[in-house]
């Protein structure tokens, strides 16, 4: 039986971030991944933003950025652009574009050096309570063991099964659970090498595809759909998707990646007795980017936080753990919810809506324009725009 205040279970970017506080905080922790390599194999298009880096307190190492990317270009369904640089209007995902493998290792670094035990090839296997703590059984290597915690940390991807054995409900209904496929291709020829691409309609149903440059002719290209929307999987619509878009029709994949990505919003109940739920297995995830890495980290760090300070009041219960639940509505939950009302407009509109909005949109002056200044002049255009977003901002 190995011992623990807290025990973290999942070393992507929020379980690091979570054990890295909750060591800062006093705490003795362990950190527990399934896989043998951190980081591997990678499950997003790797994108980050300036801002949430800056507030997580990290500092940048040209050894996982792979390339900044200073706008985003929109490309409705038939082809019309709409550029947007930094400058002009404040981007929630721009920022730079990762390398997962490296960063996520990075973040796990970091928890090591703030004094959490990092255990690799460890899967979690059950989960069981003893008195005021709880035993977690695992598989290392063949071999099983047991950790007993004060606080066990679920960090373990969409639908939680550490924050189902403690009794919360962290599955999603299809209309929230993106499928989503990804290749890193070489041979990517984009018209804006600088940009992040963002592609509608209905080359990905229910959701948006995506071209993200990792520096010269490399790029993550991927999307995600909504299984409800379409018959064909997210395989099928990326295969098609890179056989008839510019960029990509020369382009070879290196790499295939998919995966769920929960864009329902933060779960409600993310604190059992002795237990909290974080990053994509709370649902951390930008409802209308489907970006989770940054607001992850932050769910993660508040994670830590609370789990270091309930393992120093020695009360390790729902009901001094639920502080957790109100300050991830404070730093996530209110934008989540205007992201989630964008999501469902954009969803509302057919491909020649979609057209019809990027044409008057690509000849727009950006200059001073901001979110309410693009609201404003979405619901001259759309009628459902006024409906779905014209109270929100």
């Amino acid at each position: 039986m190995i011992e623990t205040d807290v025990l973290v279970i999942g070393a992507g970017p929020a379980g690091s971030t979570a054990a890295k506080h909750a060591a800062l905080g006093g705490a003795q922790v362990i950190i527990i991944d399934k896989k043998s390599e951190i980081g591997t194999p990678k499950r997003c298009a790797e994108g980050v933003s300036k801002e949430g880096l800056s507030k997580l307190g990290i500092e940048l190492s040209p050894r996982w950025i792979t390339r900044e990317a200073t706008g985003v270009r929109m490309v409705s369904p038939n082809g019309t652009a709409v550029n947007l640089t930094e400058d002009k209007v404040k981007l929630p995902e721009a920022g730079y574009i990762l390398e997962r493998k490296v960063f996520d290792k990075h973040m796990a670094m970091d928890a090591a050096r703030a004094g959490a035990q990092i255990m690799v090839k460890t899967l979690a296997t059950g989960m069981r309570r003893e008195g005021d703590e709880v035993v977690v059984t695992a598989e290392n290597m063949g071999q099983e063991l047991e950790i007993k915690a004060k606080i066990v940390i679920a960090a373990d991807g969409p639908e939680s099964r550490v924050g189902r054995w403690a009794g919360l409900k962290t599955s999603s209904a299809p209309k929230n659970m993106e499928s989503c496929a990804q290749f890193e291709m070489v041979g990517v020829e984009m018209a804006e090498p600088n940009c992040i691409e963002f592609h509608f309609g209905s080359a990905a149903p229910g959701g948006y595809a995506w071209i993200f440059p990792k520096g010269d002719d490399i790029a993550n290209v991927g999307l995600g759909i909504l299984t409800t929307r379409t018959d064909k999987t997210a395989y099928q619509h990326l295969l098609e998707f890179v056989e008839s878009n510019p960029a990509t029709k020369n382009a070879q994949p290196v790499e295939l990646n998919v995966g769920g990505d929960p864009v329902g919003g933060l779960l409600n109940k993310k604190v059992a007795d002795n237990v909290l739920v974080t990053g994509d297995a709370a649902s951390m995830v930008n409802p209308l980017t489907g970006g989770g890495i940054i607001s992850g980290m932050l769910g993660g760090r508040i994670a830590g936080q609370v789990a270091a300070q309930s393992v120093d009041d020695g009360d390790y219960s729902h009901k001094n753990l639920k502080v957790y639940d109100k300050l991830c509505e404070e730093e996530l939950g209110e934008s989540f919810k205007k992201y989630l009302k964008a999501k469902e407009y954009l969803l509302s509109l057919s491909d020649e809506e979609l057209d019809e909005i990027a044409d008057v949109f690509k000849d727009s002056d950006f200059e001073t324009i901001n979110t309410k200044e693009m609201v404003r002049k979405l619901i001259k255009i759309s009628p459902k725009a006024l409906l779905k977003l014209g109270k929100l901002f």
